[in-house]
């Protein structure tokens, strides 16, 4: 199926648009594409923003979860400290042993990955902060004189 058709399917089940027309017969267009903004001026408001707010915040709850997992670790191991001394050979001291270990290996494997995941977040706000300084940048160096007398 080509793609104009997967389009054309896609839009056939939408509603009419004002005046009638087909929604596959307007094509596909960005909003504000036409160069009037509500207020008819032209342009429009940016409607897509970036905070670097978020993604710092998130990596910050990663490296706190994975701080907090690290201490759980330790006082996991240190409340299973002499736990199966004297009592090998019992069913319950190979069980409780086994439990421990899985969930030692669970909270290693999610104290990692927060620490990955602090990392990653961090660094994708200050990559999405340094790419839109540079792109308000770059669209300043294009962006038409103003006229003078305004």
């Amino acid at each position: 199926m080509a793609l104009s058709a997967q389009w054309d399917e896609l839009f056939a089940g939408a509603p009419l648009r004002s005046g009638g027309q087909e929604p596959s017969a307007a094509g596909m267009r960005l909003a504000s594409a036409n160069g009037k903004s509500a207020d008819g001026k032209g342009g429009g408001a940016p409607d897509v923003q970036f905070s670097k707010s978020p993604w710092s915040s998130a990596g910050k709850v990663a490296g706190e979860l994975r701080t907090g997992t690290a201490g759980a670790l330790a006082d996991l191991d240190s409340a299973s400290e002499g736990v199966t001394a004297g009592t090998e050979g019992f069913g319950a001291t190979a069980a409780l042993e086994e439990i421990r270990t899985t969930w030692k290996d669970r909270l290693g494997a999610v104290r990692d990955e927060c620490g990955r995941l602090d990392g990653v977040l961090k660094s994708v706000g200050k990559e999405f902060g340094e790419v839109d300084v540079k792109v308000g940048n770059d669209m300043k160096a294009v962006a038409p004189a103003e006229p003078k007398g305004r």
